[in-house]
């Protein structure tokens, strides 16, 4: 566990310091549209704008910080290089800024990171860049890059607890506010390390201080929460990684220090919401995010009653989705909204009990989608784990009791996370 910075030592960004890295950056970042979102406008009486840092030349917001940090640096550590680590957005953005500065670089990056965002690193950083997997995650592959640099004399990049970092994510706020047309109410963004917030906030609280500033982190790597439960940052034993982008276990002190004194309120959304919300803003919007790309949007059901006929913005801070995640994409989607059970069926070994099963145990919806099966002469009854998706939420209690009533029930496995992480 890390102890809170004394209050004397917190560093907030300076508004000056923000503006020289609007001009700092200015030649390789994209003013991003703040673009009016019908669908989730009408969803909940309001007016939603989305700030499409998806469409930043990396795809992600991070090539602000990144760049910013690294084109400050003096001549003679540039010379030297720069290393990092990340689980994607930052190395790409750390890649970009090192092939345009022509700047040598090491990007540590954990071996579960989607291949797309590791060959998007390679491609942005070209010849400058070595690209190192090592670790699980990004914790493990921060604490390799770490001995890596104070080995050869290399200038760490962090990628959300640097000052020249945080400022470079502020200039988003700053942008957002010159191009609302009416005063903002709410802002939701996600957190990883914090990074974002600690900018954007800040800007928010000297510029606009009666907007409210909302954090938004995953349920499996609430690590902001936890630390402001605690009044201190705390490092989490377990994270779930699913939202690579947002999976971390500690947020930077700095980060910490700012958004505890500026976030109105911080919140967590599960994973399988983020799924749902990814599929949407496909389906409904044809906009392509990665999982944390959509968490901001995902909290707005937390504050439907709240926001009513107010300006609301959500940060859509990256779209690096590896299309072969797709499928797994789909099935949490459909678990988080009770369309998707698994179940361990009994089935009596003789002949016609699946057909059984099929004719006066399924309802006319639903759809076998997982079925394992292996006959036990042996035995009266054999086990098949069998996973079935339905139309509608309701027909689920349904469908156990016809499996009760044919004798065909034998364990639910959705709420056995033991059991049911080898299936998903």
């Amino acid at each position: 566990m890390e102890t809170l910075l004394a209050d004397k030592e917190i560093y907030k960004p300076e508004l000056e310091a923000v503006r020289q890295a609007v001009e700092r950056i200015s030649k390789v970042v994209v003013n991003t549209p703040l673009s009016d979102s019908f669908t989730y406008s009408k969803r909940f009486d309001s007016r939603v704008m989305l700030k499409r840092e998806d469409l930043q030349q990396v795809r992600s917001y991070k090539i602000r910080g990144a760049f910013n940090k690294i084109s400050s640096l003096p001549e003679e550590q540039l010379r030297k290089g720069v290393i990092c680590a990340s689980a994607g957005n930052h190395a790409q953005g750390v890649a970009f800024a090192c092939n345009k500065l022509q700047a040598k670089g090491v990007i540590y990056m954990p071996g579960t990171t989607p291949r797309q965002k590791v060959e998007q690193t390679r491609m942005f950083g070209g010849e400058w860049v070595e690209v190192v997997l090592k670790g699980d995650t990004f914790d493990d592959s921060y604490k390799n890059a770490m001995k890596h640099g104070e080995k050869f004399g290399l200038v760490f990049i962090h990628p959300f607890d640097d000052e020249k970092v945080i400022e470079g994510q502020a200039t988003i706020a700053l942008e957002i506010l010159e191009q609302a047309d009416e005063p903002i109410d709410y802002v939701f963004a996600p957190l990883g390390g914090g990074g974002l917030l600690a900018g954007i906030s800040s800007v928010f609280k000297q510029l606009s201080p009666n907007t409210k500033i909302i954090g938004v982190e995953p349920e499996g790597a609430a690590s902001m929460t936890s630390s402001l439960e605690k009044g201190k940052v705390v490092e989490l034993e377990e994270i779930e990684r699913f939202v690579d982008g947002a999976a971390v276990q500690k947020v930077g002190s700095r980060n910490f220090a700012i958004c505890r004194e500026n976030l109105d309120k911080m919140v967590t959304v599960p994973e399988g919401k983020i799924c749902q919300t990814i599929l949407d803003l496909y389906n409904q919007d044809a906009i392509v995010v990665e999982p944390a790309g959509a968490m901001a949007i995902c909290a707005l059901d937390l504050f439907a009653e709240e926001i009513k006929g107010k300006n609301v913005v959500c940060m859509v801070s990256g779209s690096n989705n590896d299309i072969t995640r797709t499928a797994e994409i789909k099935e949490r989607a459909l678990l988080y909204s009770g369309l998707k059970h698994y179940f361990i069926v009994s089935f009596p070994q003789r002949a016609g009990a699946l057909r059984e099963f099929v004719a006066k145990v399924l309802g006319p919806n639903d759809d076998i989608t997982h079925f394992e099966y292996s006959k036990k002469h042996h035995r009266a009854n054999g086990p098949a784990v069998v996973g079935i998706e339905l139309s509608d939420p309701a027909d689920f209690q349904p469908l156990v009791e016809r499996m009760k009533k044919k004798n065909f029930y034998g364990e639910y496995l959705n709420d056995k996370p033991n059991l049911f992480q080898f299936l998903i």
